[in-house]
């Protein structure tokens, strides 16, 4: 969550993400802080190339979890949440990310560890977590999902 608020904060979104409002923010920040801008040997330079990966990231991370995309991508998400089991899952933090039988992974974020060990202790996994987690909490696709397609 922290990681969330960091990035809206970097692009001054207050609540909710409007795609077309990111789309300006992302623009104008990458044109302040363009490597390009600056002359070699120069310290803005070095700090320039690493606020422009952070913009980058923090750009795709909050496209990622807008709800236009999480609506365009909603079929794909209930087919995978009601048709194939969870393979594989693991907790970084307060972000849990489950690995589907179908291969699709999708991290959810603010997952308390209370949560999570009921998971593990849970008789059925997989209904647990479609009860629990499932629809309870924000989500993305997995960046690692992605790599692989």
């Amino acid at each position: 969550m922290k990681r969330i608020n960091q990035y809206k904060k970097m692009f001054s979104v207050e609540k909710e993400i409007d795609l077309k409002e990111l789309k300006k923010s992302y623009r104008n920040l990458v044109k302040e802080w363009h490597p390009d801008k600056f002359q070699d040997g120069d310290e803005k330079k070095e700090e320039a190339e690493v606020m422009s990966r952070q913009i980058i990231d923090g750009y795709h991370f909050l496209v990622s979890i807008a709800p236009e995309t999480k609506e365009a991508n909603k079929d794909a998400y209930t087919e995978t949440t009601t048709n194939t089991g969870i393979e594989d899952f693991d907790l970084k933090g307060q972000v849990l990310e489950i690995t589907f039988t179908d291969g699709s992974t999708y991290e959810y974020f603010g997952v308390q560890k209370p949560i999570f060990q009921k998971l593990i202790n849970a008789p059925n996994r997989y209904r647990f977590a479609k009860r629990n987690i499932f629809n309870n909490y924000l989500y993305r696709k997995s960046k690692k999902d992605q790599e692989m397609a």
